[in-house]
């Protein structure tokens, strides 16, 4: 498929998860916490990723705060300083430090002290721009959850990756590149989709 296709779509899904209303997005990213309340990959005690919304993504924060109650670990997103394309994941806490990086996106302040290795996450909830009835995950397409998912694509051990996404990003299928990294799960405010 051509990129101008995906591109297409980017455009028309952004614009759809632009438009929903900031009272939405408040009532979503709660019923956002209830499905995670069901997922059994949320334990205390467990390391996850998340993410801060921006662009009219799924509000996490409410997530966020409930993990910190649950005494679940959360880390946050940081754009490797020096491996171009790849993230680096940075403890999250009320207090830590917030900069905002090259894309205006809001992301801890970089602290060696508080990075996680990626393998040693147990999950990384994703951003994404679209999915389909496969599974298949279109980001913004500077593929760096797709390089981060990468070397865990083909095994069982590493981090669960579960999507999340208003429930407008689904599409019927999205055209596939050899580089995208289907996910087994995805998280709307309505429905966690499994495959």
């Amino acid at each position: 498929m051509s990129p101008s296709t995906r591109q297409h779509i980017r455009t028309l899904i952004r614009g759809r998860r632009q438009a929903i209303r900031s009272d939405q997005q408040a009532h979503y990213a709660l019923d956002l916490v209830e499905r995670a309340k069901q997922l059994p990959e949320l334990r205390a005690g467990q390391k996850v990723a998340l993410y801060l919304a921006t662009d009219g993504e799924l509000d996490t924060q409410p997530m966020i705060e409930w993990c910190w109650q649950q005494g679940i670990e959360t880390y946050l997103p940081v754009i490797h300083p020096f491996s171009k394309g790849h993230l680096l994941f940075l403890r999250y806490a009320y207090t830590t430090p917030l900069v905002h990086n090259q894309y205006k996106i809001l992301e801890p302040k970089l602290d060696k002290q508080t990075i996680c290795p990626v393998a040693d996450l147990d999950v990384i909830f994703t951003p994404l721009v679209a999915f389909d009835d496969d599974g298949q995950r279109l980001g913004m397409g500077g593929g760096y959850y797709d390089r981060t998912l990468a070397p865990f694509a083909t095994n069982q051990t590493g981090p669960n990756a579960i999507g999340l996404a208003h429930d407008c990003q689904q599409v019927g299928r999205l055209p596939i590149e050899s580089w995208d990294i289907p996910l087994s799960t995805i998280m709307t405010p309505s429905k966690i989709w499994r495959w």
